[in-house]
């Protein structure tokens, strides 16, 4: 027996074969170290390859990698990644900016890219760094994988429950999955609007990872949260001496952002004074520090985000009507947990999990008859309050299972006011039709807590039917 043995193929340096346990046929070692067969296997594999030197010259490209980025081996093979794609193939994720390798053995992440026909395509993407046999970095070897058909097969099945760290399947954050898609791709501002604790964060956040300017930084600020005397400071920056504590010349966050995304959250608390500086800033991209005067430019997305009525803001004249329609580009809007309850169980499995992981021991599980009272709650906190409620749960719970009176306050208040739904006879429960459940719909005038009793089930069964077939029930 004997170890250690590795074959190289001519041409593509660093690219190491494993390890094998046992001397091979000379044949096999002569097979495999030939470039043509290397390259008839590469091309044979379900993932597109790219490998590139340290200059970032490519000189790996396989067939599949020709058919997903829609680039001949031809056309690449030589050059610049960067000037072949047009930018770096990866994004702001790219390890080979800024004049050399931020040296990561391996990383991986998913990433949208844009063929040469400009088709955008998501990718499942993973690189690992390349050695010679001196044990020195020689470049990377990149394969990624084309889940673009995919994800749209579960989007319009309706299977897609979570997307960018997302949660949700109802048919209106499937809508807002495919709006973040379609706008990750172009730098226009987008304004998310919706109410308090909908998540808008986490909808900037991945607008900013599926567009290129992923890995760059995302910076969000509460602009009703900073103090007005110092907010213009904190957006902007300031040097030294500008006023009184300015020792030293401060970034402001707009500049910490080059090359990446600003989150503008609460954007209807700026105030006027602000919101002039910030319409300047979109449209020429510069702006002044305070007490300075270079021209500062960056390159910086903006997204902006609040719970009010911007445009009601406008008409009583606490908002600039041109910086809205600088903002209000692409409209997103963000449906609140009340319109989207077909999400409460899969949120709340989720928060229990969370919970789980990060403290390292076992959590309850929700019973049917506290998540049929949570189904029947308004949520005006929305998913903030849903985690909360969960947490709160999970502390009262003196048992394996939570059951309704482990809920919150306004949770129990709401299970003595509602009757007790109908049980079918026997206690079993009734195994339900799309056509049955669509008719005690219409019944109902689509109350769901209407439906699910003259269905004679519970309410939470109703609802886990209703997400399981909802492209079905809306035909």
């Amino acid at each position: 027996m004997k170890r250690g043995l590795c074959a190289t193929a001519p041409g593509l340096t660093g690219i190491r074969y494993p390890h094998v346990t046992m001397m091979p046929d000379r044949k096999f070692v002569t097979t495999i170290a030939s470039r043509e067969n290397l390259v008839r296997i590469l091309d044979n594999l379900k993932e597109g390859i790219i490998a590139h030197d340290l200059q970032r010259r490519i000189f790996f490209f396989n067939a599949e990698a020709e058919r997903i980025t829609g680039y001949r081996r031809e056309e690449v093979l030589g050059r610049d990644c960067h000037t072949v794609f047009e930018g770096p193939f990866c994004g702001q994720r790219c390890s080979f900016c800024d004049g050399g390798p931020i040296l990561q053995d391996h990383v991986a992440y998913p990433l949208t890219i844009t063929t040469k026909s400009g088709e955008t395509r998501r990718v499942e993407f993973r690189a690992t760094m390349m050695r010679g046999d001196d044990g020195e970095y020689s470049g990377v070897l990149a394969a990624f994988s084309d889940v673009t058909e995919f994800l749209e097969l579960q989007r319009r099945s309706g299977e897609l429950n979570r997307f960018a760290n997302i949660i949700g399947g109802d048919s209106k954050m499937r809508a807002v999955y495919q709006q973040i898609v379609d706008v990750a791709q172009y730098d226009f501002p987008v304004h998310l609007f919706g109410e308090t604790g909908t998540g808008k964060e986490l909808v900037a956040n991945a607008v900013h990872n599926e567009s290129r300017r992923g890995g760059a930084p995302f910076v969000p600020i509460n602009c009703g949260a900073l103090p007005e005397g110092l907010i213009e400071s904190e957006l902007f920056g300031h040097v030294k001496g500008a006023f009184s504590g300015a020792i030293r010349d401060k970034k402001g966050r707009f500049e910490l952002a080059d090359g990446g995304t600003v989150f503008l959250d609460e954007v209807a608390e700026l105030p006027r004074s602000l919101q002039v500086k910030l319409l300047r800033f979109l449209q020429e991209g510069t702006f002044e520090k305070v007490g300075g005067e270079r021209t500062v430019s960056v390159n910086v997305r903006v997204i902006s985000a609040t719970n009010k009525d911007l445009k009601a803001e406008v008409r009583r004249d606490a908002f600039r009507e041109d910086l809205f329609y600088r903002l209000n580009v692409i409209p997103i809007h963000i449906p609140p947990l009340r319109e989207r309850k077909t999400d409460i169980p899969l949120l709340t499995e989720h928060f229990l999990r969370q919970v789980a992981e990060r403290n390292e021991r076992s959590v309850p599980t929700i019973s049917e008859a506290a998540l049929a009272l949570m189904m029947d709650y308004g949520w005006p906190g929305n998913v903030r309050e849903l985690q909360n409620a969960v947490q709160f749960a999970i502390v009262k719970c003196n048992g394996k299972v939570i059951m309704p009176h482990d809920l919150p306050l306004e949770l129990r208040e709401l299970a003595r006011a509602l009757p007790s739904p109908a049980r079918p006879s026997g206690g079993r429960t009734r195994r339900l039709e799309i056509g049955a459940v669509r008719e005690a719909l219409v019944k109902t005038g689509g109350n769901k807590a209407g439906a699910a009793r003259a269905l004679g089930v519970g309410r939470a069964t109703l609802y886990r039917f209703l997400s399981d077939h909802a492209d079905m029930l809306e035909r």
